[in-house]
């Protein structure tokens, strides 16, 4: 499920030099939108942490809320992706643990880039009606019913699909949303890649066993 936004069609990759800067400038928007909300962010702040010419941010996105819709939908993609290869063949006890180990790597990650993504829907979502259409059930209808197939087939055990994804989405995105909180508890200054690993293998455990692919 791609969250396309007309805005920002014409802004598609040409090139590997222009998809390293709007990289780059994504990544520095992530920065300036998650210290300083919509409002707070300044394009020049954002030229000035990319080490580019603001300029060449307006030559990319034409203005801060399209930027802003580029951060979203760039994190939004990276999550879809790797559940949109999912189909009633696979094996849930190897693509399940993966997609698990996936979701954990993109919050530690992009752990800028959820935090904006979840506070735009704690917000209301207002910038995101074009993601939350029609089509974005559809897509969601879809990934449920491979795990509907995969019910019928016996490899996972009769549970609500939808409530499963949302745990899977929730536990996972929570080590970027909270690492704050996370961090506090564990007396550290921010989690480490064994406590990563431990949450990894953890949530693994925990989900497979609770649908039934562990026993």
């Amino acid at each position: 499920m791609l969250f396309n936004i007309e805005s920002h069609q014409h802004d598609k990759p040409v090139g590997r030099i222009r998809k390293q800067n709007e990289t780059l400038i994504i990544r520095a928007a992530e920065v300036e939108f998650a210290e300083k909300g919509f409002v707070g962010a300044s394009m020049n702040a954002i030229a000035q942490r990319a080490g580019l010419p603001k300029a060449n941010i307006h030559y990319y996105f034409k203005n801060k809320m399209g930027l802003y819709i580029a951060v979203l939908s760039n994190i939004i993609d990276i999550w879809d992706s790797s559940l949109s290869d999912f189909t009633e063949d696979d094996d849930p006890a190897e693509v399940l643990p993966e997609y698990i180990r996936q979701k954990i790597a993109f919050a530690r990650e992009y752990n800028l880039a959820s935090r904006i993504f979840a506070a735009e829907i704690i917000s209301g979502a207002n910038n995101m009606k074009t993601y939350f259409s029609d089509n974005y059930h559809v897509w969601f209808e879809g990934r449920v019913a491979v795990f509907r197939k995969w019910i019928e087939q016996g490899k996972i055990d009769a549970i609500t699909p939808e409530h499963l994804l949302f745990m899977i989405w929730s536990t996972t995105q929570h080590y970027a949303d909270f690492s704050v909180q996370i961090a506090a508890a564990l007396n550290k200054k921010e989690p480490d890649e064994q406590d990563y690993s431990a949450a990894t293998e953890t949530l693994i455990h925990v989900i497979l066993k609770g649908c039934g692919v562990f026993k």
